[in-house]
């Protein structure tokens, strides 16, 4: 038995586990080793249990002397760091139910711009309806639909990025947005970062006095030696780190980029979660195979082996490197799914290849286009997890990609050659050899796509929305009311100096 264990039950002031709450009741996610685990369902050991009761006495006794915790010998520094170390309490289940009103400022627009994240936040607002919640977008004017789920959407004026003409931007802090959203009365605000309305929402969220989430959707870092000067990089590190510290929480897509953060303390790792994958799975199936499709992206030519590729085209995502492998491999064919300020260089790059630039495709046309190739290749270096690689194995297409980023998280080393293949960036050599045997064995192919897709199948949007909903804004919440009260320290502990009952030996 562990000495807490021990400890607990040979105490006097042992609470008997009948008179607790429904163990059933609680939330687990809070006591995971790591922020990037995620929780089962499994039985729970004895240590779970003690750590519930401790939490419970702490919680009782702290409303009777809450300077108990505050050691006479402590300095401010060592309080203010120990208490940084806390995590948040368990959640009741019945305050899960509660109905919360969220407002998201999302940058660029998640109904007009192409890329990964569009399906993660149409899904999240999706979810976030049907669980009774009511939900504000703030996002950029261009394609915001009348009407979304439900959902109250404000477009606010945007301009182009001036590196990447592309991308629209917009502060969103114009006195029509801050009226409405300050009408809304929201309990949480979530933004997606980095970008410039970020800027906007944290504005917003001091000013409302709200606790604020930051998501973490593009690895900028990564992106600046290839848009603009190498020597910029730093200070966007110090601009993220500014913008997280300020947040109540941060999410990420991946474990990868949590480690990044963490290793360029953008956070504490105690304040960095995960937004765990999700891929509509009924959308992206195997049935959508098409033999019309296949002879567009084929460029009629249907029995030649098809590699896919789908996503934004921008020089980020390493397409040239596509070049080379279609150099060596005379007899296949390539198809570019999506758009991009890249692409007119690119299709310069294949011109007279056999290959194939369908622009942006949505809807079945979409899931016809995954399901319908041999191999998805992603060349990409830079994802900060890599959705097209989800709805992919989904629809049953085996992947071959770079190992970087998010993607290692979605193929682990011991599902490699199982679910699919890695290859070390930028090593054509490393690729071939993961992608020609796909190429050449119809077997193989099947065989790794049907175990993707089964992979794939344990995850889901509504599953992944009902953690960020339930648990990780719980805890943004939790951090922001301790912050609230942080001003109070200081005086506590001055109190706890100045007041300390002198220590008695009763032996």
């Amino acid at each position: 038995m562990s000495n807490l264990s021990s400890h607990f039950i040979n105490s006097s002031n042992f609470t008997p586990c009948d008179s607790l709450p429904s163990f059933s009741s609680y939330s687990y996610s809070f006591f995971t080793s790591s922020f990037y685990k995620v929780s089962t369902s499994r039985t729970y050991p004895i240590s779970l249990i003690s750590t519930k009761i401790t939490f419970l006495q702490y919680k009782s006794n702290f409303k009777t002397n809450p300077f108990q915790r505050i050691s006479s010998n402590m300095t401010i520094t060592e309080y203010r760091d120990e208490e940084d170390d806390e995590n948040p309490p368990l959640l009741l289940e019945s305050e899960m139910k509660e109905p919360r009103r969220i407002a998201l400022f999302v940058e660029p627009s998640p109904f007009a711009y192409v890329s990964g994240y569009k399906n993660r936040f149409q899904n999240f607002i999706k979810y976030l309806r049907e669980m009774g919640d009511e939900v504000m977008v703030v996002t950029t004017h261009e394609g915001v639909p009348e009407e979304f789920y439900g959902a109250k959407l404000i477009g606010s004026r945007s301009f182009p990025c001036p590196w990447y003409r592309k991308v629209p931007l917009s502060l969103a802090l114009s006195p029509r947005i801050i009226s409405e959203v300050a009408k809304f009365k929201p309990d949480i605000i979530h933004a997606s970062s980095p970008g410039i309305m970020v800027f906007g929402a944290l504005i917003m969220a001091k000013l409302l006095s709200v606790p604020i989430v930051m998501s973490y959707h593009t690895h900028v870092p990564v992106y600046i030696p290839r848009y603009t000067f190498s020597w910029l990089v730093q200070p966007m590190w110090m601009v993220i780190k500014f913008l997280h510290r300020a947040a109540d929480l941060t999410l990420v897509p991946s474990a990868a980029i949590a480690k990044d953060l963490e290793a360029y303390k953008v956070a504490s790792a105690n304040k960095i979660r995960l937004w765990n994958k999700g891929v509509d799975s009924e959308s992206f199936h195997p049935q959508y195979r098409s033999r019309e499709m296949r002879v567009r992206l084929s460029n009629g030519e249907p029995d030649k082996p098809l590699i896919v590729h789908v996503g934004r085209i921008g020089v980020e995502k390493s397409l040239d490197f596509l070049k080379r492998v279609m150099d060596r491999l005379p007899d296949a064919r390539i198809a570019f799914i999506g758009d991009g300020p890249y692409r007119e260089e690119l299709e310069k790059m294949f011109h007279g290849m056999p290959a194939v630039f369908t622009g942006m495709l949505l809807g079945e046309d979409l899931s016809q286009a995954y399901a319908s190739g041999d191999v998805f290749l992603m060349p990409s270096e830079s994802e900060t997890l890599g959705l097209v690689v989800l709805e992919a194995m989904s629809s049953g297409l085996p992947v071959v990609a770079a190992r970087a980023g998010g993607v290692p998280d979605i193929i682990p080393d011991d599902q490699q050659g199982k679910i699919g293949y890695l290859f070390n960036p930028g090593d054509l050599d490393d690729c071939m050899n993961k992608l020609v045997p796909l190429l050449c064995d119809s077997e193989l192919r099947e065989t790794m796509g049907k175990a993707a897709r089964i992979e794939m199948e344990k995850y889901s949007w509504k599953a992944a929305t009902r953690t960020i909903r339930n648990e990780q804004y719980s805890a943004a919440i939790w951090y922001w009311r301790k912050q609230k009260a942080q001003f109070l320290r200081p005086f506590q502990w001055m109190f706890q100096r100045i007041f300390a009952a002198p220590e008695v030996d009763y032996r």
